[in-house]
């Protein structure tokens, strides 16, 4: 098995070749760690990478019994309306993004309505259509805000410390809901611990956050989500690929890359060139875990 240090010297070299604005990397292979900075080890929004932790709030409620991500969302908001189709939706296909229900993102999406997650399920489902949408993560966490209260609240002792994450922030709407599918800010090293509890199954130093089932749900039970390379296939917040990988992907390049033992963390923010970057990344760990 080769060093996380030999790994990441590769990944820099590679980075700074292609003049790409990364921020920082964090390397683990195995128990083996090594870490590159770009600039300063600053929190910055995670974009989409959040939805892997939404995922992880989610899991966590099911292990206590507080909800059930295979029941109709219907279930737990009875005083919503719900359009054609929509009261069949579940947590699982909210999280999946396999709803059907056809709400894009924008910039202004949410104080667009008076509330984000009404509108959301007032449209009718086309069944279970793949449409990515922040607003089915926000309407995940705003059902599952029915069931355990404010989330980020309820995942500080069930998560966030026993991390050692002190202290996080995460944007919230004008009704005062975290925003969900972005905004949560992490430093590249505080996204690293997320990833490692990822890659070992749920478990943080002996103890065991959330179930291995909603980790394995992250990159299993794969959805059609399209057609380019890295994207054709989706998850519980998880994308398949490229190659033998599979990743929590923010927009500007926030990512987790997963590899059997391998876990990259990289932020960046260079939007269109992150594909290319976690492409050859993916080349270098299979390279060497096969060398």
């Amino acid at each position: 098995m080769p060093s996380a240090a030999l790994l990441r010297d590769q990944i820099v070299a590679h980075i700074d070749t292609v003049a790409f604005v990364a921020h920082g990397l964090h390397v683990r292979i195995g128990d083996d760690t090594a870490t590159h900075r770009w600039v300063a080890d600053e929190r910055e929004d995670m974009h989409s990478a959040a939805k892997g932790i939404c995922v992880i709030a989610a899991g966590i409620a099911a292990d206590e019994g507080l909800i059930d991500l295979d029941a109709p969302v219907a279930e737990y908001v009875p005083g919503f309306s719900f359009g054609d189709g929509a009261d069949a939706v579940t947590m699982r296909h909210l999280l999946s993004m396999t709803s059907g229900i056809e709400l894009p993102w924008s910039e202004d999406m949410m104080t667009r309505w008076p509330d984000l997650a009404r509108e959301f399920f007032s449209r009718p489902s086309r069944g279970r259509v793949f449409q990515y949408s922040n607003a089915s993560t926000y309407a995940a966490m705003t059902v599952l805000a029915t069931r355990v209260g404010d989330v980020h609240d309820y995942l500080v002792p069930r998560l966030f410390a026993p991390l050692g994450i002190h202290d996080v922030t995460w944007d919230r709407c004008p009704n005062g809901r975290i925003i969900a599918g972005e905004g949560i800010a992490l430093c590249t090293e505080e996204l690293a611990r997320i990833g490692l509890l990822i890659r070992d199954s749920g478990r943080w130093k002996g103890a065991q956050i959330v179930s291995p089932q909603w980790i394995d749900a992250m990159h299993t039970g794969w959805v059609p989500a399209g057609k380019n390379p890295g994207y054709q296939r989706y998850a519980l917040a998880g994308w398949d690929g490229p190659g033998p990988a599979w990743r929590l992907h923010g927009a500007h390049g926030k990512l987790l890359i997963f590899i059997d033992d391998v876990v990259v963390t990289l932020t960046a923010h260079d939007h269109f060139a992150a594909d290319a970057v976690v492409a050859r990344i993916v080349e270098l760990v299979a390279g060497e875990t096969a060398a």
